[in-house]
């Protein structure tokens, strides 16, 4: 996995811009308490400008090379193996990861089991229909020999997330222009603004489905009474 071309693009003007986006979708994606656990997967170097970790002191950054800023706790840990116990995070923050991943699924299967019941997880990910239009740096792959993205559609992502038992809060598309409203629900997908953006994130929640085991019905036996019987009981009663 090499993102360090991720992180010298986020310097480059257009990076910046995406970048002040998603740390105001990051700062508004975090409404757990500040005594829960936060796990972000793959570390970005700027956390600290969407979380305060003197605040957050249960923030957690799992990292391959342990990166990320100096006062968040770190994990030296891959995104498909994490030495973490089941279901003891409250959220999780995947910030352009599963790009650089071979197997994507996996590493959402292992997310899904760290993340608590009714959790909350954070992707962000680029758009593969609007990246080679707008980076000057696919222009020369020879000089981008360090940059190994797989970029994923956001319809396969929500495909993977529900078959995880995910639901699928809300969907976001992050544009160059700042003039333009970002934030899209699930329903507003298809629009050419969001399906043309330049990354995008997903909310989604995971969810706890129990099955209730159905009883079987029982169908109630009529019981026949003897016509003879009947009638001689009536007379018996009429005589009196």
């Amino acid at each position: 996995m090499k993102r360090k071309f991720l992180f010298d693009w986020y310097h480059s003007p257009k990076g910046q811009v995406l970048q002040q986006k998603e740390v105001n979708f990051l700062k508004r994606g975090i409404t757990v308490s500040c005594k829960q656990v936060i796990l972000q997967v793959g570390a970005l170097g700027w956390e600290n400008q969407f979380i305060d970790c003197s605040l957050y002191e249960n923030f957690v950054i799992a990292d391959a090379k342990a990166r990320g800023c100096d006062e968040s706790l770190k994990i030296r840990s891959t995104a498909d193996l994490m030495p973490i116990k089941t279901e003891t995070i409250d959220l999780v923050i995947l910030p352009h990861l599963l790009e650089f991943e071979h197997n994507q699924h996996h590493v959402l299967r292992e997310i899904e089991r760290v993340l608590k019941p009714e959790g909350k997880l954070l992707i962000l990910s680029f758009n593969p229909w609007r990246l080679y239009a707008h980076w000057q740096y696919f222009k020369n792959r020879e000089k981008n020999d360090s940059w190994h993205g797989v970029f994923i559609r956001r319809a396969k992502i929500i495909d993977w997330l529900k078959l995880l038992n995910f639901e699928i809060e809300s969907t976001v598309g992050f544009n160059f222009d700042i003039s333009k409203p970002q934030v899209k629900h699930i329903d507003d997908m298809k629009k050419r603004d969001s399906f043309f953006a330049a990354a995008y994130a997903v909310t989604a929640i995971k969810r706890r489905y129990h099955i209730i085991p159905m009883k079987p019905i029982r169908t109630r036996k009529f019981r026949l009474a003897v016509a003879s019987a009947v009638e001689s009981s009536s007379r018996t009663k009429y005589h009196e």
